[in-house]
């Protein structure tokens, strides 16, 4: 397998990209091929003592660079490390794309380059939503597009069961719509015949979840427009890191919590990792024709390393492929209904 890694993508490259590319050169015989300016790298793999033989470097003369315009970047900057990373993969010269860099231009350049599969409206960003005291969900849109349309939200749903049955290992993962109430008659009208769509899909759709439930674990796969999606990843990622940061200025105040904060140390630790963006692998884009995936902008080597674990079956599954042909038997499942 090829690995195509954005060397110059996000806050902390290259030096973060690359020591989570050798981290992970250790632990699986893939190929890791690091796009970016090639001194550069090659600089920091001799920083980080670098021995092996399965990192190659592609050389990339410009940056795609966080304020650029995501349109005009990827039509411009064609010798930038994103645009020639998502080229390798629609070339076949890559299996799976990787960067942190600028959120909209890779949206954009998925979408471009690698093309839409036939089916789907709109490419959508997937996002691993940490849940309390139990496995992680999956929230779909986490902001590429502000707006959905019903037959959108079937698509994420669609495609996030897909992504996470094969990827994470969820058999038969949980669907559900993010609404205001539980009822089937609650919301929009853009929600009502989303529930519609959704129920009659061939998936594990479990109905309206409210947003109090999603912390909790209510589904596997949470299905929303960016705006939404974007709001409850925001919110909880604020309110979690809040909430850890006062539980350690109270456990801080006297003697007695300070022995008792080095009681709980372990738990506390824990309990960070839960919500800790570095531990999940990133997000993928799903809709495109090749496996891409989003990892944040200020990933540290860790991040990246998971990133590129994850990346292995994301393409081995054939996640791609698969949900293309759930697109074509959606289709037959909907013809059938207008007949009947």
């Amino acid at each position: 397998m090829k690995i195509v890694l954005d060397g110059m993508g996000g806050d902390n490259a290259p030096q973060e990209i690359v020591r989570g590319a050798v981290d992970a050169a250790k632990a699986i015989s893939h190929d890791i091929y690091i796009v970016g300016k090639k001194e550069a790298i090659e600089a920091e793999l001799k920083k980080a003592g670098y021995k092996g033989t399965n990192i190659e470097i592609v050389n990339a003369d410009d940056v795609i660079t966080m304020e650029d315009s995501p349109v005009k970047a990827i039509r411009r900057k064609t010798e930038s490390s994103m645009v020639i990373g998502l080229t390798m993969v629609r070339d076949g010269q890559g299996d799976v794309f990787i960067s942190g860099g600028n959120t909209g231009a890779l949206v954009v350049g998925s979408r471009m380059i690698l093309g839409r599969i036939e089916g789907i409206d709109r490419p959508v960003l997937a996002s691993i939503y940490p849940c309390l005291g139990g496995d992680a969900s999956l929230l779909v849109d986490a902001g590429a597009s502000s707006e959905a349309k019903a037959q959108n939200l079937l698509e994420y749903g669609l495609m996030g069961s897909i992504y996470m049955e094969k990827v994470w290992g969820r058999e038969n993962p949980r669907v559900g719509l993010v609404n205001l109430g539980v009822e089937e008659s609650k919301g929009t009208s853009v929600t009502k015949d989303a529930f519609k769509r959704l129920k009659k899909a061939p998936i594990n759709f479990v109905g309206n979840v409210e947003a109090r439930e999603v912390p909790t674990g209510a589904c596997e796969v949470i299905v929303c427009d960016g705006f939404v999606g974007n709001v409850i990843l925001k919110l909880s990622e604020g309110l979690a890191w809040n909430i850890l940061k006062l539980v350690k200025t109270k456990l801080m105040s006297n003697i007695k919590t300070k022995v008792a904060a080095l009681m709980l140390k372990g738990e506390m630790s824990s309990l960070r990792e839960e919500f800790d963006y570095a531990e999940y692998g990133g997000a993928p884009i799903l809709g495109v024709n090749g496996p891409v995936i989003k990892i944040h902008g200020s990933s540290n080597a860790d991040a990246v390393k998971n990133a590129i674990w994850k990346s292995v079956p994301y393409s081995s599954e054939n996640v791609v492929d698969i949900i293309r042909q759930s697109m074509l038997d959606l289709e037959e499942i909907i013809e059938k209904d207008e007949e009947e």
